[in-house]
C-alpha cells in the first residue's frame, strides 16, 4: 500500500455517510442476502462494518487494545442485535476520530498490523468505500460517492499487489476497460465483479 501525506477526515465523514444512508435501508428480511464477498452474507458484512468503525475509531485514538489487536474474519462476524444503534455509533467515533489532526500522526494500529497512523486512516476510507459498495449490490441499490474520494482508493491500491500478498484481503484482479467508470474500475483493482450479481437478487 502507498503511503500519503495527507489526511481524509472529510472524505471519512462522506464515506460514513454513505454507509449509514445504505444501513437504512436494509430490513431484517434482507440480513440473508450474498454479498460480493465469498461466503459473507449481509448480515456478516454488516457485523464486520460495526466492528471496523469501533477499531479504526480506537486506531485513531492511539487506543492499542483489543479492538486494534485482533485481525477480522469478515465471513465469521455476528451481527449485534442492536446493531442499527451500534453502527451509527461506531460510525460516528470513527469520523470523530480522524477529524483530529493528531490521528494522522505518528504510528497506531489496526487488525494486529502497527503502520504510520496516515496509512491507517487512509485503510478506514477505504474499508467504508469499499464495503458500502459490498452492501449496496447486496440490497440492490446504486452506490453514490463522488469519484474524487472513489479515486483516492483507488489510487491507495494501485498498482496493486502481488497475489499472494492480496491474500485474504483481496480476490485477484478483475480486469475492466480503462475507460470503464471509476466505481467498476475500483471494484475490479480490488478483486470484485462490478457486475456481481448477474440477474436480479431474490427479495
Amino acid at each position: 500500500m502507498q503511503h500519503t501525506d495527507v489526511t481524509f477526515a472529510s472524505q471519512i465523514s462522506a464515506a460514513a455517510d454513505a454507509m449509514a444512508g445504505l444501513a437504512a435501508k436494509v430490513s431484517d428480511d434482507m440480513l440473508g442476502r450474498p454479498t460480493p464477498c465469498t461466503d459473507t452474507d449481509l448480515a456478516a458484512m454488516l457485523g464486520h462494518v460495526v466492528g471496523l468503525s469501533a477499531a479504526f475509531a480506537a486506531a485513531a485514538r492511539k487506543d492499542n487494545g483489543p479492538l486494534t489487536s485482533t485481525a477480522p474474519d469478515v465471513s465469521h462476524t455476528e451481527l449485534p442485535a442492536e446493531w442499527r444503534s451500534a453502527l451509527t455509533r461506531n460510525l460516528g467515533d470513527l469520523v470523530d476520530g480522524w477529524r483530529d489532526p493528531d490521528a494522522w500522526r505518528g504510528m497506531t494500529k489496526a487488525g494486529g498490523v502497527e503502520a504510520p497512523a496516515e496509512v491507517l486512516g487512509t485503510v478506514a476510507l477505504s474499508e467504508l468505500v469499499l464495503h458500502g459498495w459490498d452492501v449496496a449490490r447486496s440490497i440492490g441499490v446504486d452506490y453514490e460517492l463522488p469519484d474524487g474520494i472513489l479515486q483516492i482508493v483507488y489510487d491507495f491500491h494501485f498498482p496493486p499487489q502481488p497475489q499472494s500478498e492480496r491474500e485474504g484481503m483481496f480476490g485477484p484482479v478483475v480486469d475492466i476497460p480503462d475507460d470503464a467508470r471509476l466505481v467498476d474500475r475500483l471494484a475490479g483493482l480490488t478483486g470484485r465483479d462490478p457486475f456481481w450479481p448477474h440477474g436480479s437478487l431474490e427479495e
